[in-house]
């Protein structure tokens, strides 16, 4: 069985885009637009990896972040930030939050599949 990423980011574009790549490269990938929905998802589908934007609807990717952290079931989850502010302090933010990875935005097709690639082979 394909491995299962849950993608959470409201900019549909960026999405659609993300999906689409790693679909074609055999994962699964379910999507969320918002940080509610985000720990709903995971609740239901327990993913291998969570693409999780910084800034979201409802709750932020920092917050849904620290909760994944603090529930025994999702605290191993490994988490990828996805940020339009690449500043050294989001980066500082999420890796103090525990985010496993961290990509600002724009980035390539090539560098998101291999860091998708690199987070779920360690």
């Amino acid at each position: 069985m394909a491995q299962h990423v849950l993608l959470v980011e409201d900019e549909p574009n960026i999405a659609e885009a993300i999906r689409f790549i790693l679909t074609r490269d055999g994962w699964r990938v379910t999507h969320v637009a918002d940080g509610l929905a985000a720990l709903a998802r995971v609740a239901e589908t327990r993913p291998d990896l969570i693409i999780l934007d910084h800034m979201l609807p409802g709750l932020s990717g920092l917050e849904v972040l620290a909760a994944l952290r603090a529930d025994p079931a999702t605290a191993a989850t490994k988490v990828l930030m996805l940020t339009a502010r690449g500043q050294e302090r989001d980066r500082e933010a999420a890796s103090l939050a525990g985010a496993d990875g961290f990509m600002a935005k724009p980035f390539s097709n090539a560098e998101i599949l291999a860091e998708v690639r690199a987070m779920v082979a360690r």
